[in-house]
């Protein structure tokens, strides 16, 4: 389980604040598109790049690379709100799949990109839905996470270092980036070459 109640956690925020950055707990627009700015700087997208956008909220990422313009091939939203899920439906009519990603069957994809979903995962928790999108990507897996200490009780706080273990331990190349929003960090997983799928 997460540290609190996913669905009220996130129902309460969208009914108070509706679609919107805020709706899925972000401070504000500004905010949400750095880091989808980040997120993106850290791939090579072309015209034939598939891509899941997992914990999809709104859909948000794909009006934003629509707007800047990003060429990619496919694109999949993954949500385990089902209410969200439908109204990101309604947003952009992509592929918007209700799945959790640390049980349900994940599509394959050259990308998974995670922006926010991880933010109140347990530890455990966490390391698995690194791994089972590490596991569904061909290419890599980019996603950004709290930085801190483990000591809330409601937000999933690691430290880069961490995750820079992590990586060594999977064998996997990997990127990072901080200083673009306090006490924020973005990494991306890459596969070597073979060890793809």
């Amino acid at each position: 389980m997460s540290r609190i109640d996913n669905h009220k956690y996130y129902n309460e925020v969208v009914t108070r604040h509706g679609v919107s950055a805020e709706g899925v707990h972000w401070n504000s627009q500004v905010t949400q598109y750095k880091r989808f700015e980040i997120l993106l700087a850290m791939l090579e997208v072309s015209e034939e790049s598939s891509i899941v956008d997992v914990g999809c909220g709104f859909a948000e990422l794909y009006l934003y690379m629509q707007a800047k313009k990003i060429v990619f091939g496919s694109y999949i939203g993954l949500e385990i709100m089902a209410a969200m899920a439908e109204e990101a439906r309604k947003r952009v009519g992509c592929e918007i799949r209700v799945a959790d990603v640390l049980s349900d069957e994940l599509p394959k994809a050259d990308y998974y990109i995670c922006s926010g979903a991880m933010n109140i995962l347990t530890r455990d928790e966490t390391y698995l839905f690194i791994k089972r999108c590490l596991a569904a990507s061909r290419k890599a897996f980019v996603f950004n996470m709290l930085e801190g200490e483990d000591e809330s009780m409601v937000y999933n706080y690691f430290k880069p270092e961490e995750i820079e273990v992590l990586a060594k331990e999977s064998g996997m190349s990997y990127t990072m980036r901080r200083g673009y929003l306090p006490r924020d960090f973005t990494v991306c997983l890459a596969k070597q070459v073979g060890n793809g799928e």
